[in-house]
């Protein structure tokens, strides 16, 4: 049976990730205005947009708070970082919190499978899937940067040739609150 939000580890988890998406949308604003700093317009545009993505991924856990007609707090986040030292250090920021986001997503999965919540593990299905483009899109990118050392312009012309990750666009994907952005 179905446990209430009250007493339910899933929906404790689940309520703090809207927070973690919130803060991983604000980390890939720093981000993306770093590399815009910078002077690497298609880098800073790769992760405006993965912010975006980041934001709509939490607007759709609440979407689903609402659609099951449970309360749901929009919970402040920690600081961001703005300094980076060079182009590896954001990029190896976001492999870091796509495999941290990853972990805290198979938590709340096992949480609902634990309270036989099929609703609650239904709705994780498209985010486990997410997280793996995620991870390996973000991957890829630091291995490309790596790879690219000192010649950014190789770098730049990688992020504008190749299309990395889904860009946020997937059929199946929940509803978000208030609309995707």
């Amino acid at each position: 049976m179905t446990k209430t939000s009250k007493n339910s580890k899933y929906w404790q988890l689940l309520g703090e990730q809207v927070g973690h998406e919130m803060a991983a949308h604000l980390q890939y604003v720093a981000i993306a205005v770093w590399f815009d700093s910078h002077d690497l317009p298609q880098l800073a545009a790769h992760f405006y947009r993965q912010s975006l993505e980041e934001r709509n991924h939490g607007m759709m856990i609440v979407q689903y708070h609402l659609d099951r007609s449970l309360p749901v707090a929009i919970p402040g986040i920690p600081e961001v970082r703005n300094d980076f030292a060079n182009v590896i250090e954001p990029l190896q920021l976001a492999l870091d919190q796509e495999q941290q986001v990853t972990r805290q997503i198979e938590a709340i999965f096992r949480a609902a499978r634990e309270e036989g919540d099929a609703l609650g593990e239904q709705f994780l299905m498209w985010f486990l899937e997410e997280q793996v483009e995620e991870v390996a899109a973000a991957t890829t990118l630091l291995t490309v940067a790596k790879r690219a050392g000192d010649n950014l312009f190789d770098l730049e012309n990688y992020v504008a040739r190749e299309t990395i990750g889904d860009a946020g666009v997937s059929a199946d994907a929940p509803r978000v609150a208030g609309g995707s952005l």
